[in-house]
Order: structure tokens, then sequence, then C-alpha cells
């Protein structure tokens, strides 16, 4: 992409109704704007970013064995009415109404509608295991939207949902998405801590939150400071291995980590004192296991091997797809704008040209860029007549992590410099070093 013909509307002033630094720095960086209170239109460098962390999601979602599909923003009120959620949902829920008067919902989440569909579909035990999951827009009228993606109203929610004959089914259902959870944050360069929470309407009493660790956290969180040291890395986990799943949670559970919701200050007291730690969260993702307290209600039944009709044991498991783009900014920026980690960044790199119209200069630029194209990766190349300053201020704010500076006083001598975006390093190099060097990050 050549910034000449991007939309990249970004901004010199900071908005004053913007309070937290990844509201701040999404609106200056032009990507996203305001369409009425807590909803917002996804500009083009928002949405690469978004549609990077939705691509991680798929990947790591189906790495476990879980299905894609894909259901409507509307619901029926019927099927929540069955559930008994209808009316205890609270004013949070939009309710409406079609042509025809037939109460309508826009979900805020998906357990009525997809225990609809298994019941339609699914009467035996041979069928199941089964994880069915999507990644769909959502709404929940908050009475007072704030903090941009991170508390809108209207967001964009993986959500998935398994269905197993009992209990241990269930719970290794659990520690699959749990172990999933795990591996998907730290490709988008984040250290997300599994904490006991509380199950809120969706309800069970089996339920853990991830959380980013940041001062601006709307979660008060207590933990072991050792929690922070465990990394999946690129472990070797079988996903239909209970045993193997099951280590991974005991790893991370046996180290106290909690929200202020399940908080016990007794138990805490008990971790070494020079490893408590007390700070603030961002929920980045939820999993519960909830029994059949949908698929009771419901008639969501399977014959069992004996031939009995039972109940399916369910769970549901959340990732706050939009929330994480401004949970990586709140984890990953400094005072010039944000830090991508490469693997949500929207562009592998930036290319700056520091004398557009200069022959040598341009054809630089232009050989670079076609040269990391080849290997598959994707160049934000800015060729504006803006001056150097501006040019390094829009890179900064907009936060590719690495950038290659092309300019007539290097090219003399045969050189480009790459610089990274989080040290502030910079090396100099011929073109072709840097272009192999861009694609030796991206391991390609």
């Amino acid at each position: 992409m050549r910034l000449s013909r991007y939309f990249l509307p970004v901004l010199k002033e900071t908005p004053a109704d913007a309070q937290i630094a990844s509201h701040r720095l999404m609106l200056r960086a032009g990507m996203i704007k305001q369409a009425s209170a807590g909803i917002y239109s996804w500009l083009p460098l928002g949405y690469r970013v978004l549609r990077n962390i939705e691509a991680i999601v798929h990947e790591e979602q189906q790495r476990a064995g879980h299905i894609p599909m894909l259901m409507p923003t509307l619901q029926s009120a019927e099927l929540w009415r069955e559930s008994g959620r209808y009316d205890a949902y609270g004013p949070e829920m939009l309710r409406i109404r079609d042509r025809h008067d037939r109460d309508m919902l826009y979900g805020p989440t998906n357990e009525e509608l997809i225990t609809d569909i298994f019941r339609s579909h699914v009467s035996s035990y041979r069928e199941l295991p089964l994880t069915l999951y999507h990644i769909q827009w959502k709404f929940r009228d908050e009475i007072r939207p704030r903090f941009g993606v991170m508390r809108g109203r209207e967001f964009y929610m993986k959500d998935g949902y398994n269905f197993d004959i009992d209990r241990a089914a269930a719970i290794h259902a659990y520690n699959r998405h749990f172990v999933s959870y795990l591996r998907t944050y730290e490709r988008m360069g984040l250290q997300a801590i599994p904490m006991r929470a509380e199950s809120g309407p969706i309800g069970g009493d089996d339920t853990h939150e991830f959380l980013v660790l940041a001062d601006t956290g709307e979660s008060e969180v207590f933990y072991d400071a050792a929690v922070t040291e465990i990394r999946m890395g690129d472990r070797d986990i079988d996903y239909d291995s209970r045993a193997d799943c099951q280590a991974v949670v005991d790893e991370y559970t046996a180290l106290y980590a909690r929200t202020d919701d399940t908080h016990d200050a007794g138990v805490f007291a008990e971790v070494p004192e020079d490893r408590r730690r007390h700070g603030r969260g961002i929920e980045v993702g939820q999993i519960f296991y909830f029994g059949t307290k949908y698929s009771e209600p419901m008639g969501a039944m399977v014959s069992d091997p004996e031939g009995n009709r039972v109940p399916v044991h369910m769970g549901s498991h959340g990732i706050g797809v939009s929330r994480l783009v401004g949970a990586i900014i709140e984890a990953s920026h400094d005072e010039r704008g944000i830090i991508w980690p490469e693997g949500v960044t929207p562009f592998h790199c930036g290319i700056v040209n520091l004398r557009q119209g200069d022959a040598a200069t341009d054809a630089a630029c232009e050989a670079l860029y076609a040269a990391l194209a080849a290997k598959g990766l994707d160049p934000l190349y800015d060729d504006t007549e803006d001056r150097a300053g501006a040019k390094f201020a829009t890179m900064d704010l907009i936060g590719l992590p690495w950038r290659i500076t092309v300019g007539p006083r290097g090219l003399a001598q045969g050189k480009v410099e790459v610089t990274s975006r989080r040290t502030g390093e910079s090396e100099e190099m011929s073109p072709e070093a840097a272009a192999d060097r861009i694609g030796a990050i991206y391991g390609v």
C-alpha cells in the first residue's frame, strides 16, 4: 500500500473526550470514528488490525478442533423465554419488535440460538463431543459507554459453545478452550492471565476470565507474580488428550490469580509476600462451564449409551475481538503512539522516502517495496511530499513495528536504515539485506 493512495485520516490534536490511551491513539491514528455513543466505524487501518486478530482467533480455534459457523445478529425473543433469560437479562439487551409485532432482540450472546440449532440436528451421544463457534457483532446497551472500543455498545466477539455427554467431557472442553486461549493471546504479543471470576448473566459455577494487566483496566485483580513467568511457547499440546490439557490448566491455576469478585484475602495471604501483586486488568476473554442450565429447559437431549434421553452438558467461551485491539494498545504504546506486536500489525513495516521525487531514492524505495511484496509481506510506503519529521511522526503514531528509511545520504553509501519501533534502535544495511531482515522477522 502506498500512503498517497491510502485513507489514513490521522489527527494532530488529542480528542478531548478520549480518556484512555487506546481510545486517544485509535482516534488519532485514524483507526476508528465514532458513529454514535459506543458505536464506531472501523476505518481502513483499524479494520486491518481487527481482521488480523480475527484470523488468529480462527486459526487457534480450529487448531483445537472447534468448528466455525455464523449466526445472525437478531434473535427471536421466544428462545430466550424458553431459557428464562429474556426478562432476567436486564436493560443491556436491546429489545426490538418487527413489523409483524414479534419480539426480537439484538443478540448480546448466543446460548439460546446455538442450543436451538443443536436440538434440531443432534440426537445421539455418538455425535458428541461437538464445539461450534462464530465471530459476530454483538450489542449490549451500556448505560455509560466509554473508553472507545474497550467499553462500547456494539462489539465484535468470538463466542463458542461446547456440547458433551457428561461433566467430565465438558470439563475437557473447558480445558481445551483454556489452552487455546493462552496460545491465541501469546500470538498477539499479549500475556493474558487466567483468573477465577464470577459468571454473571451467563451462569454456571466454573469460569475463568483472561485479563491483560494494565493500569486502565476495569477489573481489580490479585495474583501471584509467579503466574506472569509462565509461557505456552511452542509446547506440543494434544487437544484430544485430557491429561495434556489438564496439565496446562493445573500449572496456571495452582498459582493465585483472581478478580475482585472472587478474591479471598485469607488464601491470598498464603502467597509469599514478595510475590503478592494487586493491580488492574482488562478482560479480553472468558470461558464458562454451566452444565445443563440451557439444555434442560430447552430440551437439548441426546440418547446415552444405555438408550436414555439425557440433557447435554454445555459451556460457552468468548473472546472480545474488537476489545483486543484496544487492549493491545493499552499494553503496548509510548508517548509517540502505538507499538504493534508483529502478530497483529496492520502493515509488516513502513518505508519512508526522505526525498520524494529524487530519482535514486524513488527507485530504491520502489525496489524495496517490490522485494518485500515478493516475500508475501505488506509494507506501507510513505511516498507523500511531507517533511521527514512529519513522516516519522506518522509512522510512530500508527505503530508499525519496523521502519526502513531511505535517503540520498545513505544511498550514496549503498545503505538504508532499519529501525525497531519498540526499542528505537537503528541499523544501516544494504536495501537487499533490509528486505531479508524484515522477511526473517516474519518467517518468510
